[in-house]
């Protein structure tokens, strides 16, 4: 038996342990830009530059980020930058720290964002320097923590040097990163430019901290043209709101500004310093809600709230695409604390206080987050109870998280029913009637009527007639592709009859004759497929594209719509391809329609032109893109893909709404990008549109 033996170990810590931590607490490349730009401004920066060279080729890429802060000094650097999870910042903001120009209090915590330059590139040049100190250079080659061992085995050398970067009297941080981990797009970097944007509330004074984005690259410099600023847009809001949450109350301002066009119509209105207590339902007892019960302080909310009817917007508003645009992408209500933002609240997917399930039960009487750009504002002294994730994605989950979100979205509840008076009355000064959804709409005021009059035991019959009613609509919507498809096959069967015809009469028995004939064997056949029922199979996206040009070849011909295909990358999806097919057919007929019937002053010759290819641009997988050269699209994508909503005489309203099914079956997104977020020849200024399927894999 072997005698007992004691053992003295301290923990060894794997070199690659820093590499797994990256990945885990910083989610995308986009995160971690923002954390470097939070760097610079706890530095007591006015402003940090982000350069982006060549970042489409992940070898030859480079980014660069910096300020002109405070810097480091040696010590700083060796002792705080090159140790994780220092309690620097946190003793900082427990001494009530306030730096000395801006007084700002630090808004890093963990000390986790050196993470971020990790999960962008496996090279990092580090260079700073503070006022009176010598400018410290540092090199981290991350591939090394792959190499070795333990931590202890990989020195990062750290030396003071004679000024490089900043010279003279200059101060500040300089962190170049090369060898990058991604082949960024063009989706990427604009929406890393809009959240860099939107870094800072869009209601605190400018100038208090402004970062910059800079693509150096000629052919990646276009990739940020058309992208709306927030000064550009909040002008064509009608209702704004502000108030602030103290304890148990909310006090608030609000304001109804008609556009010009509108004043002889409607006038505005405004009550200022209304006050009301917040409550909450809590089945038929109200909850009292008081932000006192944790420390989170006082809480600003402004809100600017929009009206994207196309009757409205068509009263002022130059660029009603442009703005509609905007607000998918930008829109929502974010979080502030200290005038920086709160990752990732307000995103696009990220409905925080749930507006869209709320607008569901009520569309008309709520807002959504396409609606209104909004900021909620925070004291990071006073805030103390609600802990960022590690991660950086939002607040931990906690009760006193849960407290402040019910006390936001009870305050919201307040502006709401103000600005539902005034959009009542601007519907009954403009609007002679209005878009309703059978059934639906009228369950949704027998709803309030319950609601109002407690009647709960009403509720279950409701739900359960709304659940009926739904099911049984999507069904007859599902096999309505069928029809649609069938209504393409009879017409491209009589077109080519008929051509079959007259060719006999001016040819003959010829082999002209005999090659319509033929041609017009294999479109029936393979329009004929559509009708036909089909599992699902791996499809190559090119495959997809040409059955879909095949099969709508004669029409595109008759119409005289210029084809150009772009179809030099492509991927494999598991798919429907019935499915897929009739709906790529759908959208290249809505194309042609809209092409004839709705030309606008875009192209003075009239030349109709279709674009259909595969693109990379997304982030969230491959996609097959179609647009023209038309008028465009006048309406919000949410309304678009609404069953029976249609702007052609007697449309049916459901070639939109069933390619959205379709996607959302096959595991992917019916999008409705902006024209400058998808690479595009320059004459495509009109409809664009992109099926993505968020599991395919690109082919080599």
């Amino acid at each position: 038996m072997p005698e007992y033996r004691e053992v003295k170990q301290a923990f060894k810590p794997r070199a690659r342990m820093l590499l797994l931590l990256g990945d885990q607490l910083i989610r995308d490349p986009g995160i971690a830009v923002f954390e470097l730009v939070k760097n610079a401004y706890d530095a007591d920066s006015p402003d940090t530059t982000i350069t982006m060279s060549n970042v489409s080729d992940r070898i030859a890429g480079r980014i660069v980020v910096e300020d002109s802060g405070t810097g480091m000094d040696l010590d700083t650097v060796t002792k705080v930058w090159l140790e994780p999870g220092t309690d620097y910042r946190t003793k900082q903001r427990e001494e009530g720290f306030r730096t000395p120009i801006f007084h700002r209090s630090p808004l890093g915590e963990k000390g986790i964002g050196r993470f971020a330059a990790h999960k962008l590139g496996l090279k990092v040049q580090l260079t700073t320097r503070k006022k009176g100190h010598a400018e410290v250079h540092a090199h981290i080659d991350w591939e090394q923590f792959e190499q070795k061992t333990y931590l202890a085995d990989i020195p990062v050398v750290v030396a003071e040097r004679k000024a490089e970067v900043f010279t003279g009297a200059r101060t500040g941080t300089r962190i170049e990163i090369t060898r990058l981990r991604n082949d960024w797009t063009r989706g990427m970097v604009r929406d890393l430019s809009r959240a860099v944007t939107s870094i800072c509330s869009p209601f605190e004074d400018a100038g208090s901290f402004v970062p910059q984005l800079v693509l150096t690259d000629r052919t990646e410099r276009d990739w940020l043209v058309g992208l709306l600023t927030m000064e550009h847009v909040r002008d064509y809001a009608l209702f704004y709101g502000s108030g602030r949450i103290e304890g148990d109350s909310f006090t608030y301002t609000y304001e109804f500004r008609p556009l010009a066009a509108m004043r002889d119509r409607v006038h505005g209105r405004r009550r200022e310093d209304v006050e009301c207590r917040l409550q909450s339902r809590d089945g038929r007892q109200n909850k009292h809600i008081d932000l006192r019960q944790y420390g989170i302080g006082p809480v600003e909310i402004r809100l600017s709230i929009f009206d994207r009817e196309p009757q409205i917007l068509a009263l002022g508003v130059t660029d009603k695409k442009g703005l509609k645009d905007f607000l998918d992408s930008v829109g929502g209500i974010r979080v502030y604390r200290d005038g920086i933002r709160v990752y990732n609240y307000g995103e696009p997917g990220d409905d925080w206080l749930g507006l869209g399930g709320r607008r569901v039960n009520t569309p008309t009487g709520r807002i959504s987050n396409n609606l209104v750009i909004g900021a909620v504002s925070l004291d990071l002294t006073q805030s103390r109870d609600l802990i960022e994730k590690t991660n950086r994605e939002g607040f931990v989950d906690s009760p006193a998280f849960s407290l402040f979100r019910e006390a936001v979205l009870r305050s919201i509840e307040q502006i709401e029913a103000e600005r539902n008076q005034d959009k009542a009355r601007i519907r009954q000064a403009y609007t002679k009637g209005r878009f309703r959804e059978p059934v639906l709409a009228d369950l949704t005021a027998v709803r309030e009527v319950v609601e109002r009059k407690n009647l709960k035991e009403l509720t279950p019959f409701l739900d359960r007639i709304e659940t009926d009613f739904t099911a049984i609509r999507d069904r007859f919507l599902t096999s309505a592709s069928a029809g649609l498809s069938l209504t393409i096959v009879i017409h491209e069967v009589e077109k080519g009859i008929t051509n079959l015809v007259k060719a006999a009469d001016e040819y003959g028995a010829s082999p002209q004759v005999v090659s319509m004939a033929r041609h017009l064997a294999e479109l029936v056949e393979g329009l004929g497929a559509l009708a036909r029922r089909s599992g699902e199979s791996r499809e190559k996206a090119t495959a997809l594209v040409r059955a879909s040009l095949f099969n709508t070849e004669l029409r595109l011909q008759a119409h005289s719509v210029t084809v150009t295909r772009k179809l030099t990358a492509d991927f494999e999806a598991k798919c429907s391809k019935r499915l897929l097919v009739a709906t790529v057919m759908n959208l290249i007929d809505n194309s042609i329609w809209w092409l004839d019937n709705k030309w606008g002053p875009k192209n003075k010759s009239g030349e109709k032109k279709l674009y259909i290819g595969t693109s990379r641009d997304f982030a969230d997988g491959p996609a097959i893109v179609v647009a023209d050269n038309g008028p465009g699209f006048n309406d919000p994508p949410e309304y678009l893909v609404e069953p029976f909503m249609s702007r052609k005489p007697d449309g049916m309203g459901l070639g939109l709404h069933l390619a959205d099914q379709v996607m959302k079956v096959q595991g992917g997104k019916l999008l409705f990008p902006e024209r400058d977020d998808v690479t595009l020849p320059p004459d495509f200024d009109g409809a664009v549109v992109a099926l993505l399927f968020g599991g395919a894999k690109w082919l080599a």
